[in-house]
């Protein structure tokens, strides 16, 4: 009897605790990561990449501030290059990253919690050790100064230093998978430094500042151009996760007005690479010597991760743009396929998910794993969202569209505007809309959309303004319609709250730039984040999907099926790249240069 009593209470006792995880050197969100923990380096680097030279990239408008963690100012590009994580992201795994400056990582199997034990070795650029309160303070000071770090934090409940290279950060909640990753991706900054007097994390500042990582801030001429010295003595360049990379001594970004004088900086050999997002320029600009000779290089590589949306974005913070009819209205006015024709020489696809190019992309009917998230919010979602996808209206590339203004115009009666005097009005209000653009080439773009929607009685307009402009209408909403990309991964997570969450409609410099409040879509995102297998996060997310696109938050534009790049033959890449990246510039380096390449 009392071997069953002394049983029953340890039973008792040990159910309600949740077992720990043994320490590991890597984590990913569904299973093991692929990696064993020895392994020399990852797959897709060349561990004999020769070390030296300078590169030297292109950046467009300016820069005012050296710290890229408030929503202030202007920062620099680059800045990350100074910083290391506590873990490291795979390139080659959806949702994998392996220890940086943390040695291990555990967590509860509950994911109530995750401690990180730091590498003793670690250190700054000063020669200070990094240690657990500056993990601890790095956390508190980013949600601190910027709003986004505020939300994407928003689980964490606090922390404990277990000793001086050991620290555990309790959650708010057990259940969300995605947290100890999230956390491995958090930057280090050294405590003592930033708790200096007249230093602070949400202030700009043209001092640079301390970090940890493989380069320094070297030359700055302030608002023209930066530059980064690789840091010979850096503390992880042994480690597996840092073979192979950072092989530059010198990073050099250079600032531009726009982007057709860093196209021409290319050409002249003043600038080594360059990602290309225009198909005309693609089509018709590279047509030089230097690329007949193969001096200058153009490569396509094929991605395998999710091309996001890239879209019209309409504020819903502002009349008519917060009713969904209107928004639609608008989609029917969008000609893609004469705009791929004429405009793009049939380079793209139409996008028509949110989670475009992935298995997370909505198809077809809701699937029955789906209707489970659905069905309860039945009530709070359109009816739309229970039969096939919402998809893009298709023209014929003729230029004529009249049907499609007719269901545009139909629409927008439904809503209450008719044609008054060839304008369309409401209560004797004219419809009247502006582009805030970034990009002039994007006018181009903009201008048939815009003689679409005056067909319709609608008065567009475009604005171009500055990226510092740009960016602080931006961190206010202060907008009609913006051109915005929302990037997804495989394995999206926390980061949807920042994208379409209530909390986050109003947080200035967020990532809420629709202005999305909607109690279904905050509980699709929970689902999300929440989900304890795979499969169930590709149901949310789908449900997630369809709730987004049967509410017309945007005109979805295009993506391309490849990443178009050309770069001086002076610069060399592994054979085998990473499947969900670029890896540039850091498993990039240069080879000898010949005369007359990348002057």
């Amino acid at each position: 009897m009392h071997f069953i009593s002394t049983f029953l209470i340890c039973l008792i006792f040990t159910t309600g605790i949740s077992r720990a995880q043994e320490p590991t050197h890597g984590l990913s969100l569904f299973g093991a990561p692929a990696l064993e923990k020895n392994f020399a380096h990852y797959p897709y680097v060349n561990p004999q990449a020769p070390k030296g030279g300078e590169l030297r990239v292109a950046a467009i408008g300016s820069f005012d501030n050296l710290n890229n963690f408030t929503i202030k100012g202007n920062a620099a590009s680059g800045l990350g290059l100074i910083y290391d994580t506590l873990m490291d992201t795979s390139l080659d795994e959806p949702s994998a990253a392996y220890g940086l400056v943390a040695e291990t990582v555990s967590h509860p199997t509950d994911f109530s919690s995750v401690t990180f034990t730091l590498r003793k070795q670690a250190q700054f650029h000063d020669g200070s050790p990094v240690k657990a309160e500056d993990v601890a303070f790095s956390l508190k000071a980013l949600r601190d100064a910027n709003p986004f770090y505020r939300t994407y934090y928003r689980d964490v409940a606090g922390t404990d230093i277990l000793g001086p290279h050991k620290i555990r950060i309790r959650f708010a909640a057990a259940g969300n998978r995605e947290l100890p990753l999230i956390l491995g991706q958090l930057p280090v900054l050294p405590k003592a430094y930033w708790t200096q007097e007249g230093r602070a994390l949400d202030a700009t500042t043209l001092t640079p500042p301390l970090g940890s990582g493989p380069y320094r801030i070297g030359r700055i001429n302030a608002g023209r151009s930066i530059t980064y010295e690789r840091n010979e003595n850096y503390w992880a360049r042994d480690l597996n996760v840092t073979k192979g990379r950072y092989n530059f001594d010198r990073i050099k970004f250079e600032y531009f007005g726009d982007d057709t004088i860093a196209f021409e900086a290319l050409k002249a050999g003043e600038v080594d690479f360059r990602r290309e997002f225009s198909s005309r320029i693609w089509a018709t600009g590279y047509d030089i010597p230097a690329v007949t000779e193969n001096r200058l290089k153009r490569e396509t590589l094929p991605l395998k991760n999710g091309k996001g949306m890239q879209a019209f974005v309409f504020n819903t913070r502002r009349s008519p743009f917060d009713e969904a009819l209107v928004r639609e209205a608008l989609n029917w006015a969008y000609d893609f396929e004469w705009t791929n024709k004429n405009l793009f020489y049939g380079q793209y696809a139409r996008t028509g998910s949110f989670f475009e190019g992935s298995e997370l992309a909505a198809t077809g009917k809701p699937s029955a794993a789906e209707l489970k998230f659905l069905t309860p919010l039945r009530d709070q979602i359109p009816a739309k969202t229970f039969a096939a996808r919402v998809t893009n209206p298709v023209s014929d590339g003729s230029g004529n569209i009249r049907t499609q203004l007719r269901k545009a115009r139909a629409l927008l009666e439904q809503a209450g505007w008719k044609i008054d005097g060839g304008k369309l009005k409401r209560n004797g209000v004219p419809f009247q809309m502006e582009f805030l653009l970034v990009q002039p080439a994007f006018e181009r773009i903009v201008a048939p959309y815009i003689r679409n929607l005056e067909r319709l009685g609608i008065t567009a307009t475009t604005r171009i303004i500055d990226p510092t402009q740009y960016q602080n209408r931006l961190n206010s909403y202060d907008f009609d319609a913006i051109v915005a990309s929302f990037a997804q991964s495989l394995s999206p997570g926390n980061e949807q709250r920042d994208y379409w969450s209530s909390q986050s409609a109003d947080t200035p410099g967020g990532k809420n730039l629709i202005g999305i409040r909607d109690p279904a879509v905050d509980t699709l995102i929970e689902k999300l984040i929440f989900a304890s297998s795979r499969t169930e996060l590709v149901a949310a997310t789908r449900a997630l999907d369809r709730v987004l696109l049967a509410n017309h938050y945007v005109v979805p534009q295009w993506h391309a099926p490849y990443e178009r790049l050309a770069f001086w033959s002076k610069l060399a890449h592994p054979d085998r790249m990473p499947s969900l990246g670029l890896g540039f510039p850091d498993l990039w380096w240069q080879t000898v240069a010949k005369p007359g390449e990348g002057k």
